[in-house]
């Protein structure tokens, strides 16, 4: 199994950015997907970015596709979310989580992480 914890999270402006970080315990990292979800409060958490094992693919939701950018560095063991362009909408607490079963590439469905970090807070003024 692995452990997990954000960092990064904070207050920031409409148009402003922020980068996330997860830091993933445990030595064999590039053996799982990653990817970020993200609940505001009222609403289910949601799908925001994946990446898979090797980094050679990543997806995201439509909400945010061309502001987020995920990446990972394999020998860091961490996995982070470079958000641009922020809306007040994108306010939310941000969770990391990690796939070690997947067969696919990449998911989007929650359900298909085993692990998940503490989550980070972003809040962003308008």
């Amino acid at each position: 199994q692995v452990q997990l914890v954000e960092s990064g999270g904070g207050l920031v402006q409409a148009g402003g950015s922020l980068r996330l970080s997860c830091a993933a315990s445990g030595r064999t990292f590039s053996s799982y997907v990653m990817g970020w979800f993200r609940q505001a409060p009222g609403k289910e958490r949601e799908f925001v970015a994946g990446i898979s094992r090797s980094g050679g693919s990543t997806a995201y939701a439509d909400s945010v596709k061309g502001r987020f950018t995920i990446s990972r560095d394999n020998a860091k063991n961490t996995v982070y979310l470079q958000m641009n362009s922020l809306k007040p909408e994108d306010t939310a607490v941000y969770s990391c989580a990690a796939s070690g079963k997947l067969i696919a590439v990449i998911t989007t469905t929650l359900g298909e992480y085993n692990y998940w970090g503490q989550g980070t807070q972003v809040t962003v003024s308008s």
